[in-house]
């Protein structure tokens, strides 16, 4: 029975923790948008923002 006076209080700290962890990404706009990021892997790169580098064999190659 004298665990419940450790346990209780951690617990509740651990609570608090994520509670105000949550808030702040809450506040912060963590969760505005969250259909935008998965499909911006999708669409391609515009031509000028692709950089070239040579490999060791001299050839160009698109990075």
């Amino acid at each position: 029975m004298s665990v419940m006076y450790v346990l209780v209080p951690v617990a509740l700290l651990l609570v608090a923790l994520a509670v105000a962890a949550y808030a702040w990404a809450a506040r912060s706009g963590a969760f505005d948008d969250l259909d935008t990021p998965a499909v911006r892997a999708l669409h391609d790169d515009p031509a000028e923002a692709r950089v070239v580098r040579r490999g060791a064999s001299g050839e160009q190659r698109p990075r």
